[in-house]
């Protein structure tokens, strides 16, 4: 059970973040402040030899999601996530991308050309794609639960003194808002390295965990966490202003939490309003359709498969019902062209249309 609510500095309590075991929701302990949570994660380096551009040059942060599909077809794509470019090396042919891969990439000794995307627009091709090792792996840092106040299975477990009692499993942080609930979440496999008596108060610990952390929180997110950490938005289009890779942090949270609440569905032949003018990128449709139906910070689908999903359940939706889209032309105009991981176009927009009206969404748009 969370014993308090308090913030990221630990003013207002002791239960920002519950460590608890995956399997059984046993509590290891709770705490107002993690170290090592927020850091960037490890990134891939990825040199792309005999690189032609199709249009400007390729710098900076590229895209969420960069495909790298093989021109003879003889090969699924590869998918780089949150992927930079480092530019070209000087005096050299090859581009220097990093990112985050979900796939295990290229077999060695690939040398078929490879034609890149980032599902917009086509970036250019390279004759080789290849990993670049790093030198020496650094170790993660260690995590650190600040002002923890431990449970009596972590305390026996740090008397035991075992390997084996010091190895947690598998484990999840869960994190909780300014109110106290739940909004979103870390899986961990940890093992105790040390703890000691912490400054935040009598009768509590600073943790140290040598751990796998799954997903670190990037900087790029940082903020879009802090606000969301002092509660859900009070008025729509709190995302707006934001770019495209933190629209991605925002929608995440927004899932994450839409899927743990119990959504009061309204009624049948209910009119739902949408305001289309920031519909500028994929994050930004799902996240002013969750708003529409379920108010500010709403979730109604992160994807085409979760909207059918949000449509079929418990997502503050009844069928039939009636969808007003105001400035749908925002959402045509920077939509209507994308490309699937093959590089095949299709409209994102007239899918999502097609699988609303499938749903029962009578769509008119303004």
């Amino acid at each position: 059970m969370i014993l308090g609510v308090g913030d990221s500095s630990g003013h207002r309590g002791q239960g920002r973040y519950a460590l608890t075991e995956s399997g059984h929701g046993h509590v290891w302990g709770v705490c107002a402040e993690v170290d090592g949570l927020f850091r960037e994660p490890e990134r891939g380096i990825y040199e792309l030899f005999g690189w032609v551009p199709d249009g400007a040059e390729v710098r900076g942060w590229v895209g969420s999601r960069v495909w790298l599909v093989p021109e003879d077809g003889a090969l699924d794509p590869w998918l780089l996530r949150d992927a930079e470019s480092l530019g070209q090396h000087p005096g050299t042919d090859a581009l220097v991308l990093t990112g985050l891969d979900d796939y295990m990439g290229p077999p060695e000794g690939h040398r078929a050309p490879v034609r890149l995307h980032d599902e917009y627009r086509w970036l250019g091709t390279c004759r080789e794609f290849a990993h670049v090792l790093p030198d020496e792996e650094a170790a993660p840092p260690p995590l650190v639960l600040r002002g923890l106040a431990p449970g009596d299975r972590l305390r026996r477990a740090w008397e035991t003194g075992t390997r084996r009692a010091l190895d947690l499993d598998e484990a999840w942080l869960e994190v909780r808002d300014d109110s106290g609930a739940p909004l979103t979440g870390r899986l961990l496999r940890p093992r105790v390295r040390a703890w000691r008596p912490s400054d935040h108060g009598p009768g509590l610990i600073d943790l140290e965990l040598d751990e796998a952390l799954y997903r670190p929180v990037p900087g790029h997110a940082r903020p879009v966490w802090d606000r969301w950490l002092a509660g859900p938005p009070e008025s729509p289009g709190g995302w707006a202003g934001l770019d495209t890779r933190q629209r991605e942090a925002w929608l995440e949270l927004v899932r994450e939490r839409g899927c743990g609440l119990t959504q009061q569905n309204r009624p049948a032949g209910y009119v739902y309003e949408l305001d289309g003018r920031h519909i500028t990128d994929e994050p930004g449709l799902y996240l002013a359709l969750g708003e529409a139906v379920n108010g500010p910070g709403g979730y109604f689908g992160g994807g085409l498969d979760a909207l059918v999903d949000c449509l079929r359940g418990t997502f503050g939706y009844t069928a039939p019902a009636t969808l007003r889209w105001r400035d749908a032309a925002t959402a045509r105009s920077h939509l209507s062209r994308r490309l699937s991981a093959e590089g095949e176009p299709y409209d994102l927009v007239a899918l999502v249309l097609d699988i609303l009206a499938k749903g029962g969404m009578h769509v008119t748009l303004h």
